[in-house]
């Protein structure tokens, strides 16, 4: 697969910036005290969804100041496109957390397809509860559970397509230091 670098370039060089570096970790650390509070007596297991929220996890966990384990799982809509499509597991949890809380960390809730079955599976594995955290809640209608909600999110957002912290544009700039809009999308 030959990739356009040029594209991928001009994408980020015109990308409305929607927050900045600081707000970003800002909206980190306020995740941070929350779950803080409310998980640090809970022995979490907690996983991180991959890839998109390895960024989020890796500048989240150092903040979380109580024993928890770690591990992580990989589902996807996305295979590095624009619009997400089947449900694919490219890696199910492989830590047990038959009746222990789960926390889920991911980029962003979206329309909620990807975080629903991750949640699912785990409620029907044997989690006791399961909690959700987000960099990113995105507003707007179209959420495929509107049940589904984050206990700790970060920022909210606009219905574009963003990239940045973890979130990708065709697999390029989950690298990117603050969350940007693709401009036109």
């Amino acid at each position: 697969m030959s990739v356009d670098l040029a594209h991928i370039r001009q994408v980020m060089a015109q990308a409305d910036c929607l927050y900045n570096e600081t707000e970003v970790e800002a909206a980190i650390d306020s995740v941070a005290v929350s779950i803080n509070a409310e998980l640090a007596e809970r022995n979490p297991v907690v996983f991180c969804v991959m890839n998109g929220g390895l960024i989020f996890s890796g500048k989240l966990l150092p903040k979380l100041n109580f024993p928890l384990e770690l591990s992580y799982l990989h589902a996807t809509r996305y295979h590095n496109e624009t619009r997400g499509g089947d449900l694919f597991w490219k890696a199910k949890p492989e830590v047990s957390f038959i009746d222990r809380d789960v926390l889920i960390i991911d980029d962003i809730l979206d329309e909620g397809h990807t975080l629903g079955a991750i949640v699912d599976f785990c409620r029907h594995a044997g989690a006791s509860s399961v909690h959700i955290a987000v960099l990113i809640d995105k507003t707007h209608d179209r959420k495929a559970r509107p049940d589904l909600k984050a206990n700790y999110v970060g920022l909210p957002c606009v219905d574009r397509y963003i990239f940045g912290y973890g979130m990708d544009y065709k697999g390029y700039w989950r690298n990117a230091p603050g969350i940007y809009a693709v401009k036109g999308l």
